[in-house]
């Protein structure tokens, strides 16, 4: 992404939008964030470390970022309604109540879970998807696992799946093509890394 570099370097990139330029802009501060913590050790999955990453996510783009939205919301191409705004800390608590698990399988499935029903209860006006995206994949990271990247081969059929999700709350079906996502030489190699000598 040649694009995306010229933008770390600091300079614009002709022919597209601000808000791209922006959105695009802002997904490099979150992730740099994210690592960060990561690195010294101070990710987790709670309210505030989630309203901190999304002010990166979203900073000058949503109506306001850094704190649980105090307003209604809706979700283009679906008629499904999120909960309402006064019932958010209450879900979040629900949604963190069951502690990481401690295998592989366990670890990706809540994973994924976090990242999906942060998208569904839409806890913020907007960046609700790329910040559940990045704390899916700091629990990841936390745990020494390989991330998970959405290709863009693959983004019309996240696009339609989520659609799907978000009034059925059926995480089957995303949760196959996330975990499709994986790319399989990097679990060989971290299966490799834990076997024991």
């Amino acid at each position: 992404m040649p694009e995306v570099q010229t933008l770390l370097d600091g300079v614009t990139v002709g022919g597209h939008r601000q808000t791209d330029e922006l959105i695009a802009t802002n997904q490099i501060k979150a992730w740099q964030f994210l690592f960060a913590a990561v690195e010294e050790g101070s990710f987790e999955v709670s309210a505030a470390f989630t309203c901190q990453l999304q002010a990166k996510v979203a900073q000058q783009e949503a109506l306001t970022w850094g704190q649980f939205r105090t307003g209604g919301v809706s979700i283009a191409g679906t008629d499904y309604l999120p909960p309402q705004q006064g019932g958010l800390t209450g879900l979040w608590r629900q949604l963190i109540q069951e502690p990481i698990p401690n295998n592989t399988d366990g670890i990706y499935q809540y994973a994924i879970s976090l990242f999906l029903q942060m998208a569904r209860i839409q806890f913020f006006y907007d960046g609700n998807k790329r910040t559940g995206r990045l704390m899916m994949n700091g629990v990841l990271l936390t745990n020494g696992l390989p991330v998970i990247n959405l290709p863009a081969s693959k983004q019309l059929e996240f696009n339609q799946l989520m659609l799907d999700f978000y009034p059925s709350n059926n995480e089957a079906p995303m949760r196959a093509l996330m975990l499709s996502c994986l790319n399989p030489q990097h679990l060989k190699i971290m299966n490799e890394q834990c076997t024991p000598i």
